[in-house]
């Protein structure tokens, strides 16, 4: 037998061989136009480390940052009708969920679950701005007031992770209906004497912005997010006036008196912990720091301002009461 066939030949590198590099490897920051590697990023919790642009997360990304060791439960959320008005533009509504249920591996753009911060049970409901942009139809409206009807039954507090475009155009008055539906939810709530925090993300627009987002007892901002409820152009255009630099985001709105505070990705954790804490009367762990944006507003500022209103009556108060 000829040598050369025990011997294995090498493999020769070619253009025609190489391996392929996968195409989300590297994101650009839409801010500052840095490179920054992917799995980076993902660890950063989406914030791009030297610009500190705030990137958009995935809903089950920001549940697993948000609870205690990353353990959680999703609610089970009730079915609402498909596709009601049989609605089609360019693609059936039918044909849009499932391609963007495969998408995220969402039912609808909300998810709603319950476990522990800072050691402080809580439920929470976030949108996935992934899904169909955010936008509130029947079934996200269906989860919200699910999520609220949980936290009252178990005496919780509810955060609300609001992001989303505006109610959803394929589903109409239906859509719209929404607003009045999740805003007698956040009354029961409040009516129950448990507190209420939305966290405003980039983008809040539309009706969410005329709805539950902008009816919590605080209201925290993410750094640069844009809230709003019509676009910036449209006003313009119906003002006929050139509208301030850095109009409809996050620190405009807090000096405005909009927001109560803009607080990093990173330190939502501590800050609504310790506001968790305040509200419901129970002692917050050791070592807790709170950051936010506004000098000038301590946390306890906020939330003695908060208390000061008539709707709002703490857990123990409610207690007490009865």
């Amino acid at each position: 037998m000829n040598w050369i066939n025990n011997v294995v030949r090498p493999k020769i590198r070619s253009f025609l061989n190489k391996r392929e590099v996968q195409e989300n490897m590297w994101v650009k920051c839409p801010e500052s136009g840095e490179m920054v590697f992917y799995r980076d990023l993902e660890a950063n919790q989406w914030v791009v480390p030297n610009s500190g642009y705030h990137m958009k997360i995935k809903a089950r990304d920001r549940l697993a940052n948000f609870f205690d060791e990353g353990a959680y439960s999703e609610l089970e959320l009730p079915h609402v009708a498909q596709d009601p008005l049989k609605f089609r533009d360019t693609k059936r509504y039918t044909d849009r969920l499932k391609e963007y249920r495969t998408r995220t591996g969402n039912e609808d753009s909300v998810i709603a679950a319950s476990g522990t911060l800072l050691g402080n049970k809580v439920t929470v409901a976030v949108q996935d701005f992934d899904f169909m942009g955010g936008s509130l139809g029947m079934a996200a409206g269906s989860a919200i007031v699910a999520g609220l009807e949980a936290a009252v039954r178990d005496k919780t507090p509810f955060v609300m992770f609001a992001a989303s475009g505006g109610a959803r155009m394929q589903e109409g008055i239906l859509s719209l209906m929404q607003l009045p539906r999740t805003t007698i939810g956040v009354q029961r709530l409040r009516e129950a004497g448990l507190p209420y925090i939305v966290v405003l993300t980039n983008p809040t627009t539309g009706g969410v912005t005329a709805s539950y987002a902008m009816l919590g007892d605080v209201h925290i901002a993410e750094p640069g997010a844009q809230i709003g409820f019509a676009g910036a152009r449209v006003i313009e255009q119906t003002i006929r006036e050139k509208l301030p630099k850095g109009f409809q985001r996050s620190e405009y709105l807090l000096e405005h008196g909009m927001v109560d505070m803009v607080v990093h990705r990173h330190n939502l954790r501590p800050t609504i912990g310790s506001l968790i804490g305040m509200f419901m009367k129970a002692p917050a762990p050791a070592g807790t720091d709170i950051v936010v944006a506004n000098n000038n507003v301590s946390l306890r500022d906020v939330v003695v301002a908060a208390e000061g209103d008539d709707d709002l009556v703490t857990a123990p108060e409610a207690a007490h009461a009865e």
